[in-house]
């Protein structure tokens, strides 16, 4: 069995400037905190950061954003963290503000081998500017291409040295979906157990969505 549990150092070897990173979490809860301050530390640059939103200057990912790492963000809201919304004005960093249900379901796309998804969500707004709109059965959708990463950074509050994940309450949020969805992924976990010690039917993502799990 590939031993899955290292060093945060070790990770840290993987991350390169110019990655597009995917990040769990809602508002910094189920965010892994631990990996998104070793990245501050690191000083990794103009990252495309895929995330539900930009946490707070002082919390979540948003502490990439105060530190200008990201060039790039995808994500349904970014009003929490007013140096998100400085730097888009500015014109230092691209902001692509997606409907959090469509967002979700690129995510669950990407994860899934789609090329994307069909949502009426967005029709006649400045969302469907450049996009291509498919008729089916006498219904206008717009298609909203997959999404996958880099890197997926999530949060697992009891793993398994197998990697699999059971998540409490709402800290899954984003976690699941972002745990399939890119070419490595990253879990810190809040507790690490014994293979088997764990309830099979109360594992939410399985180990072999898992490349490493680093000790929250």
């Amino acid at each position: 069995m590939k031993q899955k549990v290292v060093e945060i150092s070790q990770v840290m070897d993987l991350v390169k400037d110019g990655m597009t990173i995917m990040v769990g979490g809602f508002l910094a809860c189920g965010t892994p905190e631990k990996l998104v301050d070793a990245i501050v530390e690191k000083g990794v640059k103009d990252i495309t950061l895929i995330c539900n939103d930009t946490g707070f200057v002082d919390k979540g990912v948003g502490k990439w954003v105060v530190n200008k790492q990201v060039s790039h963000v995808i994500a349904s809201h970014v009003g929490t963290n007013k140096e998100t919304g400085n730097q888009m004005n500015s014109g230092e960093m691209k902001v692509t503000l997606v409907p959090q249900g469509t967002l979700a379901e690129q995510v669950r796309a990407g994860g899934s081998g789609l090329g994307g998804i069909l949502t009426p969500t967005g029709l006649g707004t400045i969302v469907e500017e450049g996009k291509q709109k498919i008729t089916v059965n006498g219904t206008e959708y717009l298609l909203e291409t997959a999404l996958r990463a880099d890197l997926a950074l999530i949060f697992g509050s009891i793993v398994d040295k197998k990697g699999n994940i059971v998540y409490e309450k709402s800290t899954r949020n984003f976690n699941m979906l972002m745990a399939m969805a890119a070419d490595t992924v990253v879990v810190q976990a809040n507790k690490i157990v014994e293979v088997g010690e764990l309830d099979p039917n109360m594992v939410m993502t399985p180990g072999v969505c898992i490349d490493y799990i680093v000790q929250g």
